[in-house]
């Protein structure tokens, strides 16, 4: 039986870094196992916030990767402001009340004048690209993955122009994600929000989302097949010699000013101020982008001198951090909003043999995913007293040499089996 061929429609591909390269880089290179051949395109001179050049080695050989340039207003957007920029790209977005008038120009420029996303350029230059190629190439579906949401106009496009057949790989919900409620959208910015979403999600022949909450949300909104296709874990080479010495509590990866878990700012100093040996031994490390709003509230609470603030790191340094460390930290918004968010990085830290500590709203897919395969402890913001009493549990297995993790059912999250559910979907298409 021949292979199916199938493009692949990205904004983020190697060099881009952080987590919205991982998804489709993976599946990249698993989908020749199941006879499909995948081909990518993505824009020759993007603006990534984040670049980690080493994943460029994690592009499977053979692999043909097709590249047109894109118009960004970021570049322009960096006359006013390099750092303001780089922090809204980056999805580094101040609270209100301490935004600039630099950002909350920038912010509502971008809210209502770049809708979806300020990727929209790239839609009609794609489609009258592609459209050709599809044809000249005997292409048997496209997948489109976003955010950036204005990669499925591109998708919506060639359905309409070739009648492709088309699935929309959705890593996060569009209308209902978080942070629409601080791009200042007017009320024809939201309307044309809404209509977008409906026409992409009313004229695909298959939806792929990564959570539970987004399939219930999506569910209302159109009768088009949809499929949970999670985020997942891969085998990687990275090993250590041993574990942290001190009693480490690491997050990987962005800390952004609306994540901020004062609530464990607080149990942390009140630990570090009552129990001196926790004093002794406890090191916070951030590894990754961290907005000053966090940096503020760690200093407000007296932990400054307890942290370690790494930056961005490679994704192997990444995963050497994780397998390093004494507990990693999973932060989400306290937000029904938030319920569908599952991080890239979950998976990772699921195979990290280190302890998960997680915060976020009650009943999310995160919470269910963690207690299913017994890799931590997950609580909500308004469990303090339960988060104290779990952190000196873990602070005296740590003393005892008995801090461990004994991990069930993670084979269904592997990246190889999550791409075998995906070939299925392509080759019924």
């Amino acid at each position: 039986m021949s292979s199916k061929k199938v493009l692949i429609i990205t904004y983020y591909w190697p060099p881009a870094g952080g987590p919205g390269v991982q998804r489709w880089l993976k599946f990249v290179k698993y989908l020749p196992q199941y006879d499909v051949e995948p081909i990518v395109y993505c824009p020759s001179n993007p603006s990534y916030p984040v670049v980690d050049s080493s994943l460029k080695e994690e592009i499977p050989e053979g692999i043909e990767v097709l590249s047109q340039p894109i118009r960004e207003p970021y570049r322009l957007a960096s006359l006013f402001s390099r750092k303001s920029t780089k922090d809204i790209s980056s999805g580094i977005i101040p609270k209100a009340k301490r935004q600039t008038f630099i950002e909350k120009f920038l912010l509502f420029i971008r809210g209502n004048y770049f809708i979806p996303d300020a990727r929209v350029n790239w839609v009609k230059p794609s489609i009258t690209f592609l459209s050709q190629y599809i044809s000249q190439n005997a292409i048997d579906s496209i997948i489109t993955t976003g955010p950036p949401h204005s990669l499925h106009l591109i998708g919506l496009g060639l359905k309409e122009q070739i009648g492709v057949k088309w699935i929309a790989d959705f890593r996060d919900p569009w209308t209902t994600i978080g942070y629409h409620k601080a791009l200042k959208l007017r009320r024809k910015g939201k309307e044309k929000h809404i209509q977008l979403e409906k026409n992409v999600l009313s004229n695909a022949d298959e939806i792929i989302v990564t959570s539970h909450f987004t399939k219930k949300e999506f569910s209302t909104k159109t009768n088009v097949p949809i499929t949970v296709i999670t985020n997942g874990y891969d085998n990687h080479h990275v090993s250590i010699d041993k574990k942290d010495a001190k009693f480490t509590l690491s997050h990987i990866g962005s800390l952004l000013s609306e994540r901020n878990p004062i609530v464990l700012w607080r149990v942390l100093s009140k630990l570090i101020e009552t129990h001196s040996e926790f004093a002794k031994h406890f090191r916070l490390n951030l590894v990754g982008i961290v907005s000053n709003d966090i940096l503020d509230s760690i200093k407000s609470n007296g932990l400054e001198e307890f942290v370690t603030v790494v930056g961005y790191v490679n994704h192997d340094e990444a995963i050497a951090y994780q397998m390093k460390s004494r507990l990693l930290l999973l932060i989400e918004i306290d937000s029904e909003d938030t319920k569908a968010i599952i991080p890239g990085k979950l998976f990772e830290y699921m195979i990290s043999e280190t302890p998960i500590l997680a915060i976020g709203p009650d009943g999310s897919d995160v919470e269910m995913i963690i207690k299913s395969t017994n890799t931590g402890r997950y609580f909500n913001y308004q469990n303090q007293q339960e988060l104290e009493a779990q952190l000196l549990t873990y602070f005296e297995a740590y003393k005892n040499d008995s801090l461990n993790v004994n991990a069930i059912g993670l084979q269904p999250y592997s990246r190889k089996e999550l791409t075998k559910s995906l070939s299925t979907i392509i080759k019924e298409l």
